[in-house]
């Protein structure tokens, strides 16, 4: 489980609150004023971009950004569970949702940043169930 202070937020993240908040605040007048959460989460983006890097650490936004982050996070899904526990069977890893056995243990405790990184791992892993076609309407 990661700790709190070298968690991080994936790229494809600040895209999805960027996109978030261009939506529920488009750029508007003529000079197409950004948002103030767009601004924010784009200056992270921007930086990112210029360093080539996938990933920053949670603790390094800068509080403007990682206020509108935590605001677009709060309209994701908390939890992965599927309610298949294969951990409750004795399983290190869940089959149902891809999380270890200290990470559905300790699910509540983890910042929501923590709890990204865990997202973005069984995501790209895709073989828990809920990535299967069988199983995905469940997830939803």
């Amino acid at each position: 489980m990661p700790a709190a202070d070298t968690a991080t937020i994936h790229v494809t993240d600040i895209e999805a609150a960027i996109n978030f908040w261009r939506e529920r605040a488009p750029a508007a007048g003529a000079g197409l004023a950004l948002a103030p959460e767009v601004a924010a989460l784009a200056e992270v983006y921007g930086r990112m971009a210029h360093a080539g890097a996938l990933q920053v650490a949670g603790d390094a936004l800068p509080a403007p950004a990682m206020a509108a982050w935590l605001a677009w996070y709060e309209s994701t899904p908390d939890t992965p569970c599927i309610a298949i526990c294969s951990t409750s069977q004795g399983d290190e890893w869940c089959k149902g949702c891809g999380r270890s056995f200290a990470e559905v243990q300790h699910w509540l405790s983890l910042t929501p940043v923590q709890k990204r990184a865990v997202w973005q791992r069984i995501t790209r892993a895709g073989t828990a169930l809920r990535f299967t076609s069988r199983y995905a309407e469940r997830a939803r």
